[in-house]
Protein backbone atom coordinates (compact mmCIF):
# COMPACT_ATOMS: atom_id res chain seq x y z
CA UNK A 1 0.00 0.00 0.00
CA UNK A 2 1.32 3.48 -0.95
CA UNK A 3 2.02 6.11 1.72
CA UNK A 4 -0.08 8.10 0.68
CA UNK A 5 -3.32 6.37 1.31
CA UNK A 6 -2.76 5.64 5.18
CA UNK A 7 -2.18 9.18 5.46
CA UNK A 8 -4.86 10.67 3.59
CA UNK A 9 -7.26 8.55 5.45
CA UNK A 10 -5.43 10.07 8.87
CA UNK A 11 -6.53 13.15 7.63
CA UNK A 12 -9.41 12.73 6.18
CA UNK A 13 -8.35 13.07 2.69
CA UNK A 14 -10.22 11.03 -0.23
CA UNK A 15 -6.71 11.24 -2.46
CA UNK A 16 -9.63 9.87 -5.81
CA UNK A 17 -10.64 13.57 -5.77
CA UNK A 18 -6.96 14.89 -6.84
CA UNK A 19 -4.81 14.31 -9.71
CA UNK A 20 -1.51 12.34 -9.47
CA UNK A 21 0.15 15.62 -9.32
CA UNK A 22 -1.60 17.12 -6.49
CA UNK A 23 -1.32 13.64 -4.44
CA UNK A 24 2.43 13.75 -5.30
CA UNK A 25 2.04 17.41 -3.69
CA UNK A 26 -0.33 16.30 -0.41
CA UNK A 27 1.94 13.52 0.65
CA UNK A 28 4.58 15.30 0.58
CA UNK A 29 3.43 18.37 2.68
CA UNK A 30 1.88 15.97 4.86
CA UNK A 31 5.15 14.25 5.22
CA UNK A 32 7.15 17.34 6.06
CA UNK A 33 4.36 18.08 8.48
CA UNK A 34 4.98 15.30 10.55
CA UNK A 35 8.73 15.24 10.29
CA UNK A 36 8.48 18.83 12.41
CA UNK A 37 6.08 17.23 14.57
CA UNK A 38 7.97 14.19 15.17
CA UNK A 39 11.32 15.97 15.77
CA UNK A 40 9.13 18.58 18.17
CA UNK A 41 8.04 15.30 19.71
CA UNK A 42 11.95 14.11 20.21
CA UNK A 43 13.09 17.84 21.21
CA UNK A 44 10.60 17.89 23.87
CA UNK A 45 11.60 14.18 25.31
CA UNK A 46 15.04 15.14 25.27
CA UNK A 47 14.69 18.24 26.66
CA UNK A 48 12.37 16.91 29.67
CA UNK A 49 14.88 13.38 30.12
CA UNK A 50 18.35 14.23 29.45
CA UNK A 51 18.57 18.26 29.67
CA UNK A 52 16.41 19.07 32.42
CA UNK A 53 19.31 21.20 33.70
CA UNK A 54 20.20 22.18 30.21
CA UNK A 55 19.23 24.67 27.91
CA UNK A 56 18.97 23.19 24.45
CA UNK A 57 21.10 25.26 22.04
CA UNK A 58 21.59 25.44 18.24
CA UNK A 59 24.20 22.66 18.34
CA UNK A 60 21.78 20.36 20.46
CA UNK A 61 18.60 20.59 18.47
CA UNK A 62 20.80 20.25 14.89
CA UNK A 63 22.28 17.22 16.29
CA UNK A 64 19.18 15.67 17.77
CA UNK A 65 17.40 16.79 14.10
CA UNK A 66 19.75 15.01 12.60
CA UNK A 67 19.28 11.92 14.96
CA UNK A 68 15.43 11.70 14.12
CA UNK A 69 15.72 8.55 11.94
CA UNK A 70 17.80 7.09 15.48
CA UNK A 71 15.23 8.33 17.83
CA UNK A 72 12.64 6.34 15.45
CA UNK A 73 14.22 3.27 15.29
CA UNK A 74 15.08 3.57 19.45
CA UNK A 75 11.42 4.36 19.62
CA UNK A 76 9.93 0.94 17.66
CA UNK A 77 12.10 -1.05 19.37
CA UNK A 78 11.77 -0.01 22.81
CA UNK A 79 7.84 -1.17 22.12
CA UNK A 80 8.99 -4.53 21.57
CA UNK A 81 7.14 -5.36 19.03
CA UNK A 82 10.30 -5.35 16.60
CA UNK A 83 14.01 -6.02 16.53
CA UNK A 84 16.35 -4.23 14.31
CA UNK A 85 16.32 -7.45 12.56
CA UNK A 86 12.62 -7.21 12.50
CA UNK A 87 12.65 -3.63 10.99
CA UNK A 88 15.07 -4.72 8.61
CA UNK A 89 12.97 -7.43 7.07
CA UNK A 90 9.71 -5.45 7.30
CA UNK A 91 11.60 -2.28 5.13
CA UNK A 92 13.55 -4.49 3.03
CA UNK A 93 16.49 -2.24 4.64
CA UNK A 94 19.33 -3.89 5.32
CA UNK A 95 20.21 -4.75 8.67
CA UNK A 96 24.05 -2.92 8.94
CA UNK A 97 21.99 0.37 7.68
CA UNK A 98 20.02 0.39 10.58
CA UNK A 99 22.10 -0.73 12.76
CA UNK A 100 23.95 2.62 12.01
CA UNK A 101 21.19 4.49 12.05
CA UNK A 102 20.12 3.35 15.44
CA UNK A 103 23.17 3.99 16.52
CA UNK A 104 23.66 7.18 15.44
CA UNK A 105 26.72 6.65 13.04
CA UNK A 106 24.42 7.87 9.87
CA UNK A 107 22.70 10.98 10.27
CA UNK A 108 21.38 10.84 6.54
CA UNK A 109 19.61 8.23 5.35
CA UNK A 110 17.63 7.64 1.99
CA UNK A 111 14.63 9.50 2.14
CA UNK A 112 13.13 6.41 0.75
CA UNK A 113 15.04 4.15 3.94
CA UNK A 114 13.96 6.72 6.12
CA UNK A 115 9.92 6.97 4.52
CA UNK A 116 10.31 3.47 5.28
CA UNK A 117 11.16 3.62 8.99
CA UNK A 118 8.67 6.00 9.74
CA UNK A 119 5.66 4.19 7.97
CA UNK A 120 6.35 1.47 10.40
CA UNK A 121 6.73 3.94 13.45
CA UNK A 122 3.29 4.71 12.14
CA UNK A 123 1.91 1.55 12.42
CA UNK A 124 3.88 1.03 15.88
CA UNK A 125 2.69 4.03 17.49
CA UNK A 126 -0.70 4.67 15.34
CA UNK A 127 -1.51 7.05 19.23
CA UNK A 128 1.02 9.41 18.56
CA UNK A 129 0.27 10.09 14.54
CA UNK A 130 -3.42 10.62 15.42
CA UNK A 131 -1.83 13.18 17.59
CA UNK A 132 0.09 14.66 15.23
CA UNK A 133 -2.14 14.79 12.31
CA UNK A 134 -4.88 16.69 15.09
CA UNK A 135 -1.95 19.10 15.11
CA UNK A 136 -1.85 19.34 11.51
CA UNK A 137 -5.55 19.59 11.03
CA UNK A 138 -5.73 22.67 13.14
CA UNK A 139 -2.81 24.59 11.24
CA UNK A 140 -4.75 23.92 7.94
CA UNK A 141 -7.59 25.00 10.00
CA UNK A 142 -5.62 28.40 10.90
CA UNK A 143 -4.45 28.74 7.44
CA UNK A 144 -7.60 28.55 5.53
CA UNK A 145 -8.85 30.90 8.10
CA UNK A 146 -6.27 33.49 7.08
CA UNK A 147 -6.69 32.63 3.63
CA UNK A 148 -10.49 33.01 3.69
CA UNK A 149 -9.93 36.61 5.38
CA UNK A 150 -7.90 37.77 3.14
CA UNK A 151 -9.82 37.30 0.03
Amino acid sequence: MAALEPLCHLFGVNPNKFSKYENILIETDIFIRIFEKLKEFYRQQHSIHSFISLKLNGDMINMMDSNIAKHIINDITSTNEYTIQGISNYTSIHVDILTDLAAGLNTNPLLTNFRRIVELHREVRPKLYHTIAKKIIAEFELICEDVDSSI
